[in-house]
């Protein structure tokens, strides 16, 4: 079980700008923990059985018109059943204004109460993706994140083997780093993870015999990114005389991380090895791979159509 995350409701004002109608207390102090929003057009016909009060309630046009439709005395007891239930926060998207027995409830329940101007499909989304980042599980992993070619790296392996004199080459080879050392990762949807670096060591990187380096300092902004989807994992290990490689590319070996599954290649490590290089080569090879193109399956069914033919 991931612990769960949560965000001041002040940072949901700021981000879409909400109008504040009432907060029974201080944004900062309030907080949102659930990802996942709701329009509740079933509760305000009275349906409670699967409400979650923890969920953010964003209503639309199509709430407030059916509101709109009932006798004053009907709206105000559905909108005292709605605001009883004490959901965390109540948006109303596209400028609409709240009826006046909105406040009301509001107040009475200790419901936060906001206006957004965005027009309620795209606010929605919009939210959902913020919140999923915000509250996404989270792990932390020793390795160095680099952007190649547009493609997120994550390198891993037993320290001293060379991460970040890597990545170091791979930034003065006009790459991007984006973490050193630690890699927080966070699972921001069912198929995606996304990594960065905690703030104190943000844009460092340490080399050993010379200490810490300020690679945005050194290189220009242009070297650095604050984070980046992880496209594949590459194992870095001093090379093991006798051990075993992959020669063809056969192998598509994968590594679960929080459950979902990132492509992941071994790479052995030794002396006269241009690792910068490799690893610009991997990077290209994986984006060709998703691309449709399979370099090592195409070889070996040429190699299988030429033993067919002898």
């Amino acid at each position: 079980m991931h612990e769960q995350y949560s965000i001041p409701l002040s940072r949901l004002i700021t981000e879409f700008k909400l109008e504040t109608v009432f907060t029974p207390a201080d944004p900062e102090e309030l907080v949102i923990s659930n990802p996942e929003v709701n329009r509740p057009g079933l509760p305000l016909t009275g349906f409670f059985e699967n409400f979650d009060p923890t969920r953010v309630q964003i209503v639309g046009t199509t709430e407030y018109r059916y509101l709109q439709e009932q006798s004053e005395s009907k709206r105000n007891a559905k909108l005292e059943d709605f605001f009883r239930h004490r959901p965390v926060a109540v948006i109303l998207s596209t400028g609409l204004t709240p009826f006046p027995y909105m406040l009301d409830a509001a107040e009475n329940y200790g419901v936060p109460l906001f206006v957004c101007r965005e027009k309620t499909s795209p606010f929605m989304a919009a939210l959902i993706a913020f919140l999923n980042v915000q509250l996404a599980p989270r792990i932390t992993r020793h390795g160095v994140l680099v952007e190649v070619y547009g493609e997120g790296i994550l390198l891993l392996g037993d320290s001293g083997v060379g991460k970040s004199e890597t990545a170091i080459e791979l930034v003065k080879r006009g790459h991007r780093l984006i973490a050193d050392d630690a890699v927080e990762i966070k699972r921001v949807s069912a198929k995606r993870l996304v990594g960065e670096a905690p703030a104190i060591i943000r844009h460092y990187v340490e080399l050993r015999g010379i200490g810490i380096v300020d690679v945005r300092r050194l290189f220009g902004m242009g070297a650095v990114k604050n984070s980046e989807a992880i496209d594949l994992v590459i194992n870095l290990e001093p090379w093991v005389q006798g051990k075993m490689y992959d020669r063809l590319g056969l192998d598509n070996q994968t590594m679960d991380i929080l459950g979902i599954e990132i492509p992941s290649i071994t790479i052995p490590v030794k002396p006269g090895r241009n690792l910068a290089i490799i690893l610009e080569i991997a990077a290209m090879n994986h984006r060709q791979k998703k691309m449709g193109y399979n370099t090592a399956e195409e070889f070996n069914r040429k190699l299988m159509g030429q033993m067919g033919l002898e």
